[in-house]
């Protein structure tokens, strides 16, 4: 197998549930970094081991992940050619953002992205060059590498950012990255790729020096490379695999036809109240999602949001209560220090996906939907300095559009998320300007 995108949750994942594989000893993940390549040089005198510390509530349980066989740092394309080429490396897992798929706003790649419009150029000119920084380059590139040596080799690609419909976008990416390149590798990929749909869901948090300590102390091992993580996993994952995969379904993988329903709960009900609580809660100071949630206002919030997004959730009533309520115990839990700081990151590339669609079907219904409005109104405010600081991989894009009056930015970033509706245009000024009211207010 062969992973991109070396981070935390990836260790936390996809390396535990192939460690924990029934045929574990016969698959191994080559691993790439993402845009840092400090990761492989700390895992590379550890021979890709690292402690994984899961973190429950009674205390903690201490592992070692021994499924990476190898970690390079990105910019490694000769190693990727390498592994990409072998038809023994039948898996690409990918967690990467949605930001790193360069995908274009309709779907499909962004071919006008002067980075991948630059691999594009360089793999025209010469298919085994180097210098490519895209995933969507480095991929075709792979894929050019592997068709060259054999007619006949299947791979499946899995992403797993969390992102609807993850498998039909990198195909749709690489496809479109494959055509204008080289018109004939389409067919290529159209005998041996498969592209699998994923939802994944475990809290990762960054380890904090205490995690590390705890290592030192419990484990009796020095270990930069850490992991912290919740007992809670999931994995869902549809579509096939040509080449074989590992018996991930042993170590507790679903594997399903349909994967929209899980999807959207998941996208909504986790990852919705993840950036509601990013955006609005930090505006009150609050710095983690285990203080949040006990937070008697925020917890109200977020339950204005599930009561928006529940209405629209195709699954039954009573599934959707008991996933609500094992949110809350997972938020409740006190080991787990997740920064609202970190999930706040790329708001542009996560409200439209978790909060738009559930505000729009409310009020095609009819409905004003107070939690959803004030998740849009706290990501506006967000944008403008208030709360939790912006790295988002569109600011230039964004950050322009909240300038000036606050009832301009507001209609702006409604027009960027494609909502033209005057009520709700009203509704969000009205949550900014009571949130903004609150940002002096000490949290319960």
């Amino acid at each position: 197998m062969v992973h991109l995108g070396v981070g935390n949750f990836f260790r936390a994942h996809q390396a535990w549930y192939t460690e924990h594989a029934g045929d574990a000893p016969d698959w191994g993940i080559a691993a790439f970094t993402g845009r840092s390549a400090a990761i492989a040089e700390t895992l590379a005198p550890q021979e890709g081991l690292y402690t994984l510390v899961i973190q429950g509530p009674q205390g903690n349980d201490y592992e070692v992940i021994g499924s990476l066989s190898a970690v390079h740092a990105a910019s490694d394309l000769k190693a990727l050619r390498s592994y990409l080429a072998d038809p023994a490396v039948v898996v690409v897992t990918s967690t990467v953002t949605e930001a790193g798929y360069v995908r274009a706003p309709g779907g499909g790649a962004d071919l006008a992205d002067p980075a991948l419009a630059a691999d594009i150029a360089t793999l025209r000119e010469n298919p085994t060059a180097d210098g490519l920084t895209t995933l969507p380059g480095k991929l075709v590139a792979g894929l050019l590498a592997r068709r060259a040596a054999h007619e006949r080799a299947p791979i499946t690609f899995v992403p797993c950012d969390n992102v609807s419909g993850n498998g039909e976008m990198i195909e749709a990416v690489l496809r479109d990255t494959a055509a204008a390149v080289d018109p004939t590798l389409g067919a290529w990929i159209d005998a041996n790729c498969g592209f699998v749909t994923t939802m994944v869901d475990r809290i990762t948090p960054r380890p904090t020096d205490a995690d590390l300590e705890a290592v030192r102390r419990e484990r009796g091992v020095d270990d930069p490379a850490v992991v912290v993580t919740e007992p809670f996993t999931e994995w869902v994952l549809s579509g096939a695999f040509p080449g074989g995969r590992p018996q991930w379904e042993t170590s507790g993988a679903r594997f399903v036809d349909d994967i929209e329903a899980f999807e959207t709960r998941k996208l909504w009900l986790l990852n919705g109240s993840h950036s509601l609580m990013a955006y609005a809660a930090t505006i009150l100071g609050i710095e983690t999602v285990y203080d949040a949630i006990r937070d008697e206002r925020v917890r109200g919030w977020v339950e204005e949001w599930w009561d928006v997004a529940a209405r629209h959730l195709p699954l039954p009533p009573e599934e959707i209560r008991s996933y609500r309520a094992a949110l809350v115990e997972r938020y409740e839990n006190p080991a787990i220090r997740h920064l609202l700081a970190q999930i706040a990151a790329d708001g542009s590339q996560k409200l439209p996906i978790r909060i738009v669609p559930a505000l729009l079907a409310d009020r095609a219904a009819g409905v004003m939907p107070t939690g959803a409005v004030r998740a849009v109104a706290a990501w506006v405010l967000h944008l403008r300095g208030l709360g939790a600081a912006v790295h988002d991989a569109r600011a230039d894009e964004v950050l322009p559009l909240v300038e000036g009056p606050l009832d301009t930015a507001v209609n702006r970033v409604l027009e960027w998320l494609g909502i033209d509706d005057r009520e709700v245009a009203a509704a969000v000024l009205a949550e900014a300007e009571s949130l903004t009211a609150l940002a002096a207010t000490p949290a319960s």
